[in-house]
C-alpha cells in the first residue's frame, strides 16, 4: 500500500472552480472578474462546518473551455486568477485542516497546447510530434494539419503519446511543480484510457520526492485492483458502487446493491476506492432518484461504506442537475454558488444536516475507510448490513418499502444514526416506512 496516512481521515468536497465562480465558458483576453480562485476562500468554513477534510477541485490550469482542454499546466486559467491566488487559497485551506487535490488531465491536452503548435507549424520536422500520435498526409510541410489520436472522438481533445519519454518527463514535472506549492495529491483524469506503466513511472518518480501525496485515478470499469497496482497509485473512482446505489434505490432491488458491495469488499482488500453518489460528470443524485424520499438513503450507503468519500458540491445541499449529452450538457450539474454560505436556500438545511450527521458519525470512527460489508437480511425493499473492521462493527438497516420492517440487530443496542426501535429480547430493529439506521454498540461505561 502507497496510500498516504492522512488519507484514513479524507471526506472530500469536490469542487468545480470554473462553474462554482462564474468563469466564462471560454477563455477570453479580458476575464470579466479577476481572481475568482479567491472567491472559494469564503466556503473554506463551510466545508470544515459540514465535516469534510479536503478539497477536490475540478480544472484550475488554462484551457480553452471546460478545463479538460489544457494548454499550460504551469498557469492557472486566467478565468480563474493566478498562482499567487491558487497559493492564497492553498493556505486558508491547510490553516483550517483541509487538503487540496488538483485534477490532472495527462490524457489529452487542447489544440492550443505549445507543443502541439509547435507540430502545426513545424510540420512533420518538429521537435514536439512524439509527444503525439501523428498521421501525416504524403507531401506534408509545416502549416499543414496531420490526423491525430483524440480523446473518445473528440477532435478537440488531443491525444498525448504516453509511450514518448518525454512526454512522462513533462507530467512529472507538471506534478511537482504544484505539489510543491502546496497541493497534496492528484485526481488522475481519464486515467482508464493511459497505459498503467505510463501511471508506474510517473507516479513512482513523483513519490520519491513527495512521499506523501494522494493519486487517485478516474476509472468508469475494468479491473480496478489491477489498475491501481500497476499504476502505482492510491485508489480509483468507484463507479460500479455509484450506480448500485442509485439503481438499486430506484428499481427496489437491493440484490443490485448487495452484489455491488461484495465487490466493493474485494477491491477494500487491496486498496480504499474513492466512492461518491454525484461528481462533475453525472447527473446529481437528487434528480437521479426517482423518489426524493430516498435521498437519505443514498447518503447513508455513501458515508457507511469503506472507502474515501467524496460529496460533490450542492450535493449537500439537495441541488437538482441534470447531465445532457449534448454541447454544454454539463452546465446544469456545473452550477454557480452564491457569494457565500449565508446566500443559500434554506430549503437546502435539512439535508446538510443530515451530511453533517452521517460525516460526523464517519469522523468518530475512521476504521471505516478500510471496513468491509456483511449482509444480515436482504429481500428486494430491505436490507441491512454489518460493517466491520476487526472487532468494530456498526449494523446499517434500509427500508424502501411503505411498511415498517423488522430487521436483525446484530446485537447492535444503541440508534446512532436515523429512526428505530430496538427490541433487545429479540435482537430486532424496527425501521419506519422508507426510513433507515444506523445502530450500534452501547458506550463503554468506566
Amino acid at each position: 500500500m502507497t496510500e498516504p496516512g492522512w488519507v484514513e481521515h479524507a471526506i472530500w468536497w469536490q469542487v468545480f472552480p470554473l462553474g462554482f465562480t462564474g468563469a466564462e465558458r471560454s477563455s477570453v483576453a479580458e476575464p470579466g472578474a479577476d481572481h475568482r480562485l479567491l472567491d472559494l476562500i469564503p466556503w473554506l468554513d463551510y466545508a470544515v462546518e459540514l465535516g469534510a477534510s479536503g478539497l477536490a477541485l475540478g480544472p484550475i490550469f488554462a484551457s480553452e473551455t471546460h478545463g479538460y482542454d489544457t494548454t499550460d499546466y504551469f498557469r492557472i486559467d486566467p478565468r480563474l486568477g493566478t498562482e499567487e491566488d491558487f497559493q492564497a487559497l492553498v493556505a486558508e485551506a491547510h490553516r483550517r485542516g483541509l487538503r487540496v487535490l488538483l485534477d490532472g488531465v495527462f490524457n489529452h491536452v487542447g489544440r492550443s497546447f505549445g507543443p502541439f503548435q509547435e507540430v502545426l507549424a513545424g510540420g512533420p520536422a518538429a521537435d514536439a510530434g512524439a509527444w503525439f500520435s501523428l498521421q501525416w498526409p504524403e507531401g506534408a510541410a509545416p502549416g499543414d494539419e496531420p490526423e491525430y489520436g483524440d480523446f473518445e472522438g473528440h477532435h478537440h481533445l488531443v491525444g498525448l503519446n504516453h509511450d514518448e519519454p518525454a512526454v512522462a518527463d513533462f507530467v512529472v514535472e507538471v506534478m511537482e511543480h504544484w505539489l510543491s506549492r502546496g497541493a497534496d495529491g492528484w485526481r488522475l483524469d481519464a486515467a482508464y484510457a493511459v497505459p498503467s506503466s505510463f501511471w508506474g513511472k510517473v507516479t513512482s518518480r513523483v513519490r520519491s520526492n513527495y512521499p506523501d501525496a494522494y493519486f487517485v485515478g478516474e476509472y468508469i470499469h475494468g479491473d480496478y485492483a489491477g489498475e491501481v497496482e500497476a499504476g502505482g497509485l492510491d485508489s480509483t473512482t468507484q463507479y460500479e458502487l455509484w450506480k448500485a446505489i442509485w439503481s438499486s434505490l430506484n428499481d427496489a432491488n437491493f440484490y443490485e446493491l448487495t452484489s455491488a458491495l461484495e465487490r466493493h469488499n474485494d477491491l477494500l482488500a487491496t486498496y480504499a476506492p474513492m466512492t461518491f453518489i454525484g461528481n462533475h460528470d453525472v447527473t446529481r443524485i437528487a434528480s437521479k432518484l426517482t423518489h426524493a424520499a430516498l435521498l437519505p438513503h443514498a447518503v447513508v450507503i455513501l458515508l457507511t461504506a469503506g472507502g474515501t468519500p467524496s460529496i460533490y458540491y450542492g450535493d449537500e445541499q439537495g441541488y437538482r442537475g441534470v447531465k445532457e449529452d449534448r454541447e454544454g450538457g454539463d452546465d446544469d450539474i456545473r452550477p454557480v454558488f452564491p457569494p457565500s454560505p449565508d446566500d443559500l436556500s434554506p430549503l437546502g438545511r435539512p439535508i446538510f444536516a443530515l451530511h453533517q450527521e452521517l460525516i460526523g458519525l464517519r469522523r468518530r470512527n475512521p476504521w471505516l475507510h478500510r471496513a468491509t460489508t456483511e449482509v444480515l437480511e436482504l429481500s428486494n425493499e430491505v436490507l441491512s448490513y454489518r460493517v466491520a473492521s476487526g472487532d468494530r462493527s456498526l449494523v446499517v438497516a434500509l427500508n424502501l418499502s411503505h411498511e415498517p420492517q423488522q430487521v436483525a440487530a446484530a446485537e447492535a443496542s444503541v440508534v446512532l444514526a436515523g429512526e428505530a426501535t430496538i427490541d433487545a429480547a429479540v435482537d430486532t430493529a424496527e425501521i419506519p416506512s422508507q426510513g433507515w439506521a444506523v445502530l450500534g454498540p452501547a458506550p463503554a461505561t468506566g
